[in-house]
C-alpha cells in the first residue's frame, strides 16, 4: 500500500478519518515496514485499537474516540447506550486527558439534541467530531508558529516519542514546532530519541521526518544527556498526555530524565500541547494516573525476546515532569511560563 492510500483530512496525512459510515485508521504498530489501514465500524473495535496503540498520541486518541462516538450513535437506540459506549472508550487508556475531553464534548452534543431523529443525531455527532479534528489542526498550526519563534536561527532540537501528524489530527504539536521552524529556515537538525520500549521515535518520528525532508539523527534514549553535554542542543521539545493545574506534565516515559539532564546543562525544555491537554481539575502530577503496560513490551519488544525467560519487567508508559523543570508550555493560546496556574484556563 502506498502513501497515497493513507487517511487524509484537509489534505494532510492523518492517523484517522471517517468515511462511508466507518473509520479508516493508519495502524501505527506496523509502521514503517508496512502502511496498513484498519477499517473500524464498532465502538469496541475503536476502543481495542486505542488500547493496542494502533492509534496513539493524546490528540489523535481524542479524535479517534470522537469518531468512535459517532459509530456509537449510529448503532444505538438511546442516549444511555451512547454514554455507556463513552465509558468503554474512556477506559481504553487512562492517562491522556484528550480522550475523556473528546468523549465529554461528544456527549454534550448528543444531549443537546435529545429529540432528534436517529439519523439527525448521528449527523450532528459526525459534524462535531469533524470540528474536533479540524480544530486540532488549526491549534497545531498556531502552536507551531509560537514555538518556532522561540528557537534561535540554525537551531538543533531534541525530541522524544512521536508528536507529529501521526499523533494528532494531521500537523503535530512538538513536531509541529519542528515543521514550522523548518519551513521558516530556522532549523538545522532534529535529534530524535528512539523512545523505548515501543520505539515511537525510531519508527514513527523518523518516518515523518523522512517524509517531510527534515534533517535528523536518531539516538538511543540513554545517549541524550551526553549529547546535551556537547552543547549540541538548543532546546528540548516534548509533547504531553496530560498537564496538571500546576504545570506538571505527564508524557512518554523518558521525558522526566530528559528534563533533568537538560536543566543541568542549561537547555530550555518546552512541553507542547493544545489547551485540551490541560486538566485544571488535576491539581498536580501526583494525581495523574500513570498507565502501566504489559511487561512483554520490555521483555520481548516487537516479538523479539531479549530478556531471559523467567525475567519480569516494570513498564510505565508515562512519567511526570515537574513544572519547575520547564521553560514553558507552548499552546495555541500562546506560550505560558512558570509559575504555571491552569486552574481556570479558558477552553481547558
Amino acid at each position: 500500500m502506498t502513501n497515497s492510500s493513507v487517511p487524509r483530512f484537509q489534505g494532510l496525512l492523518t492517523p484517522v478519518a471517517f468515511r462511508d459510515g466507518g473509520m479508516d485508521l493508519l495502524d501505527q504498530t506496523e509502521l514503517p515496514q508496512e502502511i496498513r489501514i484498519l477499517r473500524l465500524t464498532t465502538v469496541d473495535e475503536v476502543a481495542d485499537a486505542i488500547r493496542r496503540m494502533n492509534v496513539r498520541g493524546a490528540p489523535a486518541i481524542g479524535i479517534a474516540a470522537a469518531y468512535g462516538m459517532v459509530l456509537a450513535s449510529a448503532s444505538s437506540s438511546s442516549i444511555e447506550e451512547i454514554r455507556l459506549a463513552g465509558d468503554r472508550l474512556g477506559k481504553a487508556r487512562p492517562t491522556a486527558i484528550n480522550l475523556r475531553w473528546a468523549i465529554d464534548r461528544m456527549l454534550r452534543t448528543v444531549e443537546g439534541v435529545p429529540d432528534a431523529t436517529h439519523e439527525a443525531r448521528t449527523a450532528s455527532m459526525l459534524a462535531e467530531a469533524q470540528r474536533i479534528h479540524a480544530e486540532d489542526i488549526e491549534a497545531n498550526r498556531a502552536i507551531g508558529q509560537y514555538g518556532a519563534n522561540l528557537l534561535p536561527e540554525g537551531a538543533s532540537v531534541l525530541t522524544i516519542c512521536n508528536t507529529g501528524a501521526l499523533a494528532t489530527g494531521g500537523y503535530g504539536t512538538a513536531y509541529g514546532v519542528v515543521r514550522r521552524a523548518h519551513e521558516l529556515g530556522r532549523l538545522e537538525r532534529v535529534y530524535a530519541c528512539e523512545t523505548r520500549p515501543r520505539l515511537q521515535g525510531a519508527r514513527l518520528t523518523a518516518w515523518e521526518l523522512l517524509q517531510d525532508g527534515i534533517p535528523f539523527r536518531l539516538l538511543s534514549d540513554g545517549a541524550a544527556p551526553y549529547l546535551m553535554s556537547q552543547k549540541s542542543v538548543d532546546a528540548v521539545l516534548v509533547g504531553a498526555d496530560r498537564i496538571a493545574a500546576n504545570g506538571d506534565v505527564a508524557n512518554k516515559i523518558g521525558t522526566y530524565a530528559l528534563a533533568v539532564a537538560a536543566t543541568h546543562h542549561g537547555i530550555p525544555v518546552y512541553s507542547v500541547a493544545p489547551t485540551s491537554t490541560i486538566d485544571p481539575e488535576t491539581t498536580s502530577g501526583n494525581a495523574i494516573p500513570i498507565e502501566e503496560r504489559p511487561e512483554e513490551e520490555v521483555l520481548c519488544p516487537r516479538g523479539m525476546r531479549f530478556a531471559p525467560r523467567g525475567a519480569s519487567a516494570w513498564n510505565p508508559a508515562f512519567d511526570v515532569t515537574p513544572a519547575h523543570l520547564l521553560a514553558g508550555i507552548i499552546t495555541e493560546s500562546g506560550v505560558f511560563h512558570p509559575p504555571f496556574d491552569f486552574r481556570s484556563i479558558e477552553g481547558a
